[in-house]
């Protein structure tokens, strides 16, 4: 894997960035949800929240720092990076696949060839949909990966990838957590869903870092994101959850992604020689 690009940022910076990325988005979400009464489940709503990282990033490059855009990572790099596109954009489905099957062999789920999905339409025609829809609302989730992962990843420690990956993941973890009292997720066990929901943000991170570091774009992470959440989420929420008619809650269906995004952590560090156990330090 490519090296991390190098970094000037000076500690400010990121004292900078994390006030700037987590202050602002705090604040607007308990102000929407408990004063002005809006659902934090709308997009619309979570749209300033989802920019913050991405507004604070460029804040600091710009007039923090003024370290300038040249490791961002803005450039789609098509012709180079379309072997992790199609990744970012299959990958979330692989993981879909990946978490019915762990449910199947624990026998907490029973495969059906009359499987429907959301709305009551044929499964293919959701899939489908959620796949295609992945892809249009890429930029949205470019909010929070130009921030995370093409920011605070390439700077928190840079000279140990491995502690920025994980800590970036805890950071980006952490800063989700009042959307867990807000309606946005609802746990039935508070500490162990939000236990669960950290350890899901850690592995994504791991995936999302090797997108963009292989890549060499921001755009890569920034589709893998929109599929966990438009394919991956929905889609085993849909078919697993007990609210929507499966029998499970959301605190395991969280866990059993978990499984195949392990997996997929495991391959991209350990299998060589192609991509080796430094897979996320180059």
């Amino acid at each position: 894997m490519p090296s991390s690009p190098r970094t000037t940022s000076p500690t400010g910076g990121l004292v900078w960035f994390l006030v700037l990325a987590f202050v602002p988005a705090w604040g607007y979400v308990l102000v929407a949800r408990l004063v002005l009464g809006w659902s934090v489940v709308d997009p619309l709503v979570q749209l300033p929240f989802a920019f913050a990282p991405a507004v604070a990033a460029v804040v600091v490059r710009r007039w923090v720092t003024r370290e300038g855009f040249a490791d961002a990572g803005l450039r789609p790099r098509w012709r180079k990076a379309w072997p992790h596109y199609l990744i970012a954009w299959w990958g979330p489905l692989a993981l879909t696949a990946g978490t019915l099957f762990a449910a199947a062999v624990l026998g907490l789920w029973a495969p059906s060839t009359s499987m429907v999905g959301a709305g009551g339409t044929p499964w293919w025609v959701t899939v489908v949909g959620l796949q295609a829809l992945a892809l249009v609302i890429t930029p949205l989730y470019w909010g929070e990966e130009f921030g995370w992962t093409s920011y605070l990843r390439l700077r928190l420690v840079p000279h140990r990838p491995w502690a920025s990956t994980l800590l970036t993941g805890l950071i980006w973890a952490v800063w989700h957590y009042p959307l867990a009292f807000l309606g946005y997720v609802e746990f039935s066990h508070v500490l162990l869903g939000l236990a669960v929901w950290t350890a899901s943000f850690v592995l994504q991170e791991i995936l999302l870092t090797w997108l963009r570091l292989r890549s060499g774009t921001v755009w890569t992470s920034s589709l893998a994101h929109a599929g966990n959440n438009m394919v991956l989420s929905l889609l085993t929420a849909t078919t697993l959850a007990a609210d929507e008619g499966g029998t499970l809650d959301g605190i395991a269906v969280t866990a059993l992604t978990l499984l195949p995004m392990g997996v997929a952590c495991a391959w991209i560090t350990l299998v060589r020689p192609r991509y080796g156990r430094r897979g996320l330090s180059g």
